[in-house]
């Protein structure tokens, strides 16, 4: 009998060690997946974005215009759609114009400004670059531009057309995921969907409301200041204002540039705008647009930006910010909350203002 038992031991053994090896192999597949899968997540991430801005659309309708609520979704994305092709019509001629005007200005303006650094023409070497390059080279780099180009509209078309559908039906993604974890926690996860829908919400909104005052902040300074193309580098402003920290001054770089090549004089004034421009938005904007901003600590959302830019390139630095309110939502309330047992308050629950976030 003691031979035997150690034998069902020893095959008991033997079977608990094939299932946690099995278990590891299955993580790390998944793991090897979504990693793999990586880009197609954050464009899911993407449309949940689209989809929360269609529904905060919605409900401004219906609170303040008194738009039936079944039609407020509709409402909404039509007026978005419509208000779009109303700016294409109206500055799209102009705009397309400005900014061809922006790509033949910046090469003379990087080279103007190489010069004024002692670096000599940076122009120079660029065209002899080209010139020594193989044509079939030359047609392949640009037909890879080209390519990324419709790669990049083809994912913002498919972006849109997703965040529509989620933005239809909500509550079948939503319950469809929390499906996925076990019965006794589908309570927690989806308060924290919940939690993390309104803090992305939040930071939307206001995000979207501060973009559009400096890109017509910039293009008004940029007018007055007598740069040429005011309307496109103030649009590229406002585009790059969507990414925190990084964005305003990716977005400045094209003006400054081209300010140089006009005169140093011009190019102070610039750079004075600029900066004028985000104290307008981080201390009157942003206390005025948004009463419960998600303040996450800079430091920490400095990295997650880069960090995102890192590991998922182009798509990474743009949702970078988003996906640390995210994660900053569920870690606040998951694990500080729930698994520590400490108080603390969670962005996007009902009662807490995010601005309290930041010294707490």
């Amino acid at each position: 009998m003691n031979d035997q038992d150690r034998s069902v031991r020893r095959l008991m053994g033997d079977a608990e060690f094939v299932r946690k090896t099995l278990i590891v192999l299955g993580l790390g597949l998944l793991a090897l997946l979504l990693w793999k899968l990586s880009d197609v997540l954050l464009l899911a991430f993407g449309a949940v974005l689209v989809a929360i801005l269609l529904h905060a659309a919605s409900d401004a309708l219906v609170r303040y215009l008194r738009v039936p609520e079944r039609w407020g979704l509709t409402a909404a994305s039509l007026l978005i759609f419509i208000l779009f092709l109303a700016i294409i019509a109206l500055f799209g001629t102009q705009v397309r114009a400005q900014f061809s005007n922006v790509v033949e200005r910046l090469p003379f303006a990087i080279d103007n400004f190489s010069k004024q650094l002692g670096l000599g023409a940076v122009s120079d070497d660029l065209s002899e670059i080209v010139n020594n390059a193989p044509t079939g080279g030359m047609a392949a780099r640009l037909a890879g531009i080209g390519g990324a180009i419709l790669d990049g509209l083809a994912d913002f078309i498919l972006v849109v057309i997703a965040g529509l559908y989620v933005a239809a039906s909500p509550r079948l993604y939503r319950e469809g995921f929390v499906k996925l974890f076990p019965i006794r926690h589908h309570a927690r996860v989806e308060s924290s969907l919940q939690a993390s829908g309104q803090a992305l919400r939040l930071w939307l909104t206001s995000q979207l409301i501060a973009m559009t005052c400096v890109a017509v902040l910039s293009a008004i300074a940029f007018w007055l200041i007598g740069l040429p193309s005011s309307i496109a580098l103030g649009l590229i402003a406002g585009l790059a204002d969507f990414i925190p920290f990084l964005g305003p001054i990716l977005g400045a770089l094209p003006a400054v540039l081209i300010a140089f090549s006009v005169s140093g004089e011009t190019a102070l004034w610039t750079v004075l705008a600029v900066i004028v421009i985000q104290q307008i938005e981080g201390n009157v904007i942003f206390p005025l647009v948004a009463r419960s901003v998600i303040s996450i600590p800079p430091a920490l959302a400095l990295f997650a930006i880069l960090i995102g830019s890192v590991l998922f390139g182009t798509l990474g630095l743009i949702f970078g910010f988003p996906l640390a309110v995210v994660t900053y939502v569920l870690v606040k309330k998951l694990y500080v909350r729930e698994t520590l047992g400490e108080r603390t308050d969670v962005p996007g629950e009902p009662g807490n203002d995010g601005r309290q976030e930041a010294g707490s």
